[in-house]
């Protein structure tokens, strides 16, 4: 792996650089309260190019690789998970998805406008009763005629009050994986309600919802992939998420160690800087050697996707460890900054609160755990 950038991809971290501290940073508290992140913020990401990166020109997509996706990533991770995780899931796991899933008609029909910013996608996977398990949902489509009719709900999804379409996985066949199908859903489709969740620990100005499927009808055309496959095109789709997932923590864990490096060098006790006392700097030199580590493993996924190697099992490892990294690394930095960390004119405790979901969604740090067991040992502990 060489750990080099090119040329391309400095210029494309420094762009997503400087629009996350011009256009994201000076307004992540003001939308962490209000629970509700500016709408145009979408347009300026499409007009950048970054919510069509690695994806075909042909399709309104700025190509690049999944290296430059996952800097851009890491920095808008800095500035605001919640602008991250917009941009991971229209992006990452439902543009993506579509390119590589889809038929020419799905792809001319989204993908320019999703890569435009002129339209969002949300994951329609997790359901009120499915988490991890997710082979075992029952959100249900029944073939009638040429159409199918979807019933059912789905549960924490991303985007969800703001998407124009989902990327909704439902049963079309007997249990287990193998009795699931995916299909691109207009979120204005007659019969599908959408519920907003709020009061959320963090992420608090990313729009998440309840959808409920009544009676959707959707033509034949609706379905994307095989029938039968959309187990396949949910797992293909998370894989890749991880390393998205995995660089917006490596983010959260590059801001924490920010903040506490500028506290610490300014605010004295005891006549001195705490910056010179040796159990803040060993909060700090930790915070430093968990951003280092999760950014290399990281690296590697995407290293290892854009040469078309097998790549799940270190999406997993970068997940699973940038996820908890980034979780110590904002307590460690909430600890070096004492009382004041823990009220919202600093920024370290929505890095904290931010933290904390992703050891829980696109894979608990268990499933990552059990997943890696797996590949290593050849027995599946499910």
């Amino acid at each position: 792996m060489n750990l080099e950038l090119t040329e391309e991809q400095t210029a494309v971290r420094r762009l997503a650089a400087d629009f996350t501290a011009r256009e994201i940073a000076p307004h992540a508290r003001d939308w962490d309260r209000a629970e509700r992140v500016d709408p145009g913020i979408v347009r300026k990401l499409g007009d950048l190019g970054f919510l069509g990166l690695t994806l075909p020109e042909e399709y309104g997509g700025s190509g690049g690789d999944h290296l430059a996706y996952a800097l851009v990533t890491e920095e808008l991770g800095r500035g605001d998970s919640a602008v991250r995780g917009l941009v991971s899931v229209s992006l990452g796991l439902v543009a993506k998805t579509l390119a590589a899933w889809g038929d020419e008609e799905q792809k001319r029909a989204w993908l320019p406008r999703l890569t435009a910013g002129e339209a969002l996608g949300c994951f329609g996977l997790t359901e009120p009763g499915t988490g991890s398990d997710a082979a075992a949902l029952t959100t249900r489509a029944v073939r009638d005629g040429d159409d199918w009719v979807v019933d059912g709900g789905k549960m924490f999804i991303t985007n969800g009050t703001v998407a124009d379409v989902v990327l909704l996985f439902a049963r079309t066949g007997g249990p287990g994986h193998k009795g699931i199908s995916a299909f691109l859903i207009p979120t204005d489709t007659p019969g599908l309600t959408r519920r907003p969740i709020h009061g959320k620990l963090g992420l608090r100005g990313q729009a998440t919802a309840e959808l409920v499927l009544e009676g959707v009808r959707v033509p034949a055309a609706a379905l994307l992939g095989p029938e039968g496959k959309g187990f396949s095109v949910a797992m293909s789709a998370l894989a890749k998420g991880r390393m998205s997932v995995a660089a917006g923590c490596v983010g959260i864990a590059q801001a924490a160690l920010d903040a506490a490096l500028e506290y610490a060098g300014q605010r004295e006790q005891f006549g001195a800087p705490i910056a010179g006392r040796q159990l803040v700097q060993e909060l700090i030199s930790d915070i430093a050697v968990d951003v280092d580590a999760a950014r290399l493993l990281t690296w590697r996924v995407a290293d290892l996707i854009d040469r078309g190697e097998p790549f799940a099992t270190e999406a997993s490892k970068a997940k699973l460890f940038a996820s908890e990294a980034a979780v110590r690394a904002a307590s460690n930095a909430l600890q070096v900054f004492g009382g004041y960390g823990y009220i919202d004119e600093y920024p370290v405790g929505k890095l904290l609160r931010d933290a904390r979901v992703m050891t829980l969604y696109e894979g608990t740090s268990q499933i990552q755990k059990l997943l890696i067991g797996r590949a290593l040992t050849g027995v599946s502990a499910f």
